[in-house]
């Protein structure tokens, strides 16, 4: 039996999260992406904790949504840059890494994140 779009993305993201992990000194930014909108949020996984998040729901940025995603990036960089952390961990979430993911993770690093 064939998997589902779903079933698929979450089977890399399974694979991927066994890989990563986030601390206080270097979170995982996490991408999620819907049809509409997309989020990022930088975590702490050993606290469980969200220390950062942005998303084109509270921008209210115009544009096409890579452009959107690009903005969500450089506001996601600004919060981390604000909150002292400059060293992030990329967690793309099983999505594949081109066009709205991508921009995301290029608006970052020109606001400042290295990852």
């Amino acid at each position: 039996m064939a998997l589902s779009k779903v079933q698929k993305r979450n089977r890399i993201k399974r694979r991927v999260r066994g890989k990563i992990s986030g601390s206080a000194e270097l979170p995982r930014l996490s991408v999620y992406k819907s049809n509409k909108e997309i989020y990022a949020q930088l975590i702490d996984d050993k606290d469980g904790k969200t220390l950062a998040s942005a998303s084109s729901r509270a921008l209210k940025a115009k544009g096409n949504k890579t452009e959107i995603s690009a903005e969500v990036g450089k506001a996601i960089a600004e919060k981390a840059k604000a909150a002292g952390i400059e060293n992030i961990v990329f967690d793309r979430n099983g999505f594949v890494y081109h066009g709205r993911v991508k921009a995301l993770a290029d608006g970052a690093r020109e606001g400042g994140l290295k990852f």
